[in-house]
């Protein structure tokens, strides 16, 4: 049986409810309308995938009416119905956007394949929308979590720049997100239905870069079979995002400062220049100026690439959102991991809280994933933490603290993380377990 809904617009009653029970039969929910005025409306309640519709219609005519149902709803496929011999409002139909036409009376036993073609078509553009829409959620401003002000004046910030077709430097460590606003920039922009390709410049050598960024043409080197788009070529007319741009070679970001100032640029043994119409967006977690002192990175290149920047906070600079981010990282992880996790322990909130975290957000994803593994009750607790989160730095100055007092605590937290194994704290210590029993005594531990 097939699937979709049917809008039939005519106003004849019998033959309106004579194709709405022959499509009926064929599985199709059918939807009648006697006129525009009532098929809007049903239009505006109901998805709709294909409609047929009349030529000579009591408040408008089918032909001018398909090109503005295709205009609100360029998914939907419209099969027009034509009096006999008059092909050309058929065919005017078609140039307004119908899939096709059928004359009334003359082409019945076209009817049915005719309607299971629009259908199969529409309903493909249907999931292409569906897929797009979510596309489009997932890399949204606002699905970046954060409330700080140091993320929110970020998003702000990008949320401005996306609308212009500006080149834009993204600073921040790594695991701060850059490749999220790049996302979100391109897909806010007027690119959006374009495509956004992603380069991290640190994992190829200077040859394969070269290649894999301006493509070659066949015989350009050995084992250069054929011609290769590169991926400036994949990114026309949309956004090329190169990540740790500072780890490009010198000698190709004169090739990249050429792109910028021409939008041109010679595949890797070709003699005849391409044209491309792309955004650059660039992200590293170097600082520029320091990297165009020690000669690694063209200072024009970087004014070129720095016409907007924006600073991504690192996560210890954010730590209002750590119960935010890991909330989301746990709602997204447990059920991909099978488990039915709740929440989180005060214990293990406070240990997030308190975690230098070197890795920022990408490091905390990873850490929430580790406990959610290891966890088999309702929340996550401090037990399913890494053994760093157990051993932070006491408090205080560590010069206020003695050798043997640093050493005493070492041990102490080592000894808890074990849970008074001392076998296992031995091991973890990598001293011999008599040496352990011998602190024990002589710092006066107890376990």
């Amino acid at each position: 049986m097939s699937t979709g809904q049917i809008l039939i617009i005519d106003d004849e009653d019998q033959l309106r409810k004579l194709l709405a029970r022959l499509l009926g039969r064929e599985g199709y929910a059918v939807l009648e309308a006697k006129d525009a005025k009532a098929a809007w409306k049903l239009l505006e309640k109901e998805e709709v995938q294909v409609v047929l519709s009349d030529v000579k219609l009591p408040d408008a005519n089918g032909v001018e009416l398909t090109q503005a149902i295709k205009a609100r709803y360029p998914e939907i496929e419209i099969i027009v119905l034509t009096a006999y011999g008059n092909i050309a409002d058929g065919v005017q139909a078609i140039k307004n956007g119908a899939f096709d036409y059928i004359t009334k009376g003359d082409d019945n036993s076209r009817m049915l394949p005719l309607t299971s073609k629009a259908m199969d078509k529409a309903l493909l553009q249907f999931r292409i929308r569906s897929l797009e829409n979510r596309i489009s959620g997932k890399y949204d401003f606002d699905n970046i979590i954060g409330q700080s002000p140091e993320i929110r004046n970020a998003i702000a910030l990008a949320r401005k720049v996306a609308a212009t077709d500006v080149t834009v430097l993204l600073l921040g460590e790594t695991g701060s997100g850059k490749e999220v606003f790049a996302q979100a920039i391109h897909r806010a922009s007027a690119r959006k239905m374009q495509p956004f390709v992603a380069v991290n410049c640190s994992a190829f050598g200077k040859e394969l870069l070269e290649s894999e960024l301006f493509g070659h043409k066949a015989g350009a080197f050995t084992g250069a079979l054929k011609d290769k788009k590169g991926f400036l070529e994949e990114a026309h007319n949309g956004t090329l995002f190169l990540d740790e741009i500072g780890e490009m070679p010198i000698e190709l970001q004169a090739k990249l400062l050429r792109v910028l100032e021409t939008q041109e640029f010679y595949k890797v043994g070709d003699a005849k220049p391409l044209q491309v119409n792309i955004r650059i967006i660039a992200a590293t977690n170097r600082t520029p100026e320091r990297e165009i002192e020690s000669g690694h990175f063209r200072a024009d290149l970087y004014y070129r690439l720095s016409a907007f920047q924006i600073q991504l906070p690192s996560l210890n600079e954010r730590r209002k959102d750590i119960p935010l981010l890991a909330e989301y990282f746990l709602r997204q992880l447990a059920p991909k991991n099978n488990k039915r996790i709740n929440g989180m322990s005060p214990a293990f909130a406070k240990a997030l809280q308190a975690h230098n975290w070197r890795g920022n957000i990408r490091e905390l994803r990873n850490v929430i994933e580790r406990a959610v593994i290891l966890t088999n009750t309702a929340e996550l607790d401090a037990d399913a933490l890494p053994i760093e989160f157990h051993m932070a730095a006491p408090a205080g100055e560590p010069s206020s603290l003695s050798l043997a007092e640093v050493e005493k605590q070492h041990i102490a937290r080592v000894l808890q993380y074990a849970k008074g194994n001392k076998t296992k704290a031995a091991e973890m210590l990598q001293i011999g377990l008599t040496t352990l029993y011998n602190k024990i005594k002589e710092y006066n531990i107890t376990v």
